[in-house]
């Protein structure tokens, strides 16, 4: 289960993030933009989050997975789509030069803390 590993380096950051002079504030939600090809199961993520941040500096934070859909584009007569399967050709043109747009994303969007 790599969610763990990557639950770990999320706490690690968003630990890191937080200003000096706002040492010792809560963390209430660490907020992430996941792609579908990222090869995650935001249920896992989240459970592992919620594991690995147990008497941490993120003990009682929320993870929220926003999930990125996967997005193509036709390099022949430049269609976009939202690829739903297997994508090796343009359903509007038939060409077989694609370029994805979105769907790998695995980013930390922000971390909201506790006033």
């Amino acid at each position: 289960m790599h969610e763990m590993g990557i639950a770990l380096e999320i706490i690690d950051i968003a630990a890191a993030s937080i200003p000096a002079d706002l040492a010792g504030v809560q963390v209430k939600t660490v907020n992430l933009k996941v792609g579908k090809l990222a090869a995650i199961v935001p249920e896992s993520l989240r459970f592992c989050f919620t594991v690995a941040t147990k008497n941490g500096p993120l003990d009682g934070a929320e993870l929220v997975i926003e999930e990125i859909p996967v997005r193509a584009r036709c390099e022949h007569c430049r269609h976009e789509w939202h690829v739903e399967g297997p994508a090796f050709r343009c359903p509007q043109c038939d060409a077989g030069r694609i370029t994805l747009l979105s769907g790998r994303e695995l980013n930390i969007e922000s971390i909201e803390i506790i006033d």
